[in-house]
């Protein structure tokens, strides 16, 4: 098997979920007692939060060298948002880095879907990185309209669920602003941001969601048993 080096704590709710996931996939594929084998960079969030998304890139570098030191055979970013650094974190490491967007991409791409809602952070949502990846794949990606729309989901994100606090109004209004997505002409809705599955799930719509912390821990998976 070959040895995986998640950056994780952010946050810390989501980073259980991967953990969970990866060596229940592992298990699967090799049944008996085999789980991964992995390491877990826990970062402080509020450091992130205190420096901000923009200004993150020497902490996310560090965990990743410090994995590396530690004999990992690939990174993972356990956060969409981590990933506006992607490209130069993988290079500067030397190591490969399984990417959210590029699995998830190809997992809406499998069902045939061109038009995709996007939920996320603000950086997500409103900045080129992810979109880009998503457009690479022949995506049309559709994010909510209005500002005060991607201000609340934000808000939602940092203060509640980073927090694991889960409530109903916070649900339903979720669920109204992705029905939006869908009335706007989207196929299905990306879960981008590892927090939002805590709060909605495929019950909640007709149209196919697509939750980017198991598509990504799915592809972790197959790297570790491949």
């Amino acid at each position: 098997m070959k040895k995986v080096g998640l950056v994780g704590g952010i946050s810390w709710v989501s980073t259980i979920d991967y953990y969970k996931l990866i060596n229940e996939g592992v298990n699967s594929k090799l049944g008996g007692l085999q789980f991964a084998e992995c390491l877990i960079y826990s970062l402080n969030f509020g450091d992130i939060q205190e420096k901000s998304w923009q200004n993150a890139y020497e902490i996310l570098l560090n965990a990743c060298l410090s994995l590396k030191k530690s004999g990992v055979d690939a990174i993972v970013l356990c956060a969409n948002t981590a990933h506006m650094y992607a490209d130069e974190l993988e290079k500067e490491t030397g190591l490969p880095l399984i990417h959210i967007g590029t699995e998830t991409a190809k997992a809406i791409t499998h069902q045939k879907i061109k038009n995709i809602g996007l939920l996320g952070t603000q950086f997500t949502m409103e900045m080129d990185f992810y979109k880009d990846r998503l457009k690479s794949f022949g995506l049309n990606v559709i994010i909510p309209e209005k500002q005060e729309t991607r201000d609340y989901i934000q808000y939602i994100l940092k203060e509640e669920l980073g927090r694991g606090i889960i409530t109903a109004e916070a649900k339903q209004n979720y669920i109204e602003i992705a029905n939006e997505l869908i009335s706007l002409g989207a196929e299905g809705i990306i879960f981008g941001c590892t927090e939002i599955p805590l709060l909605i799930d495929q019950s909640d719509f007709s149209v196919p969601v697509f939750d980017t912390t198991k598509i990504h821990s799915e592809a972790i998976v197959n790297y570790i048993v491949s």
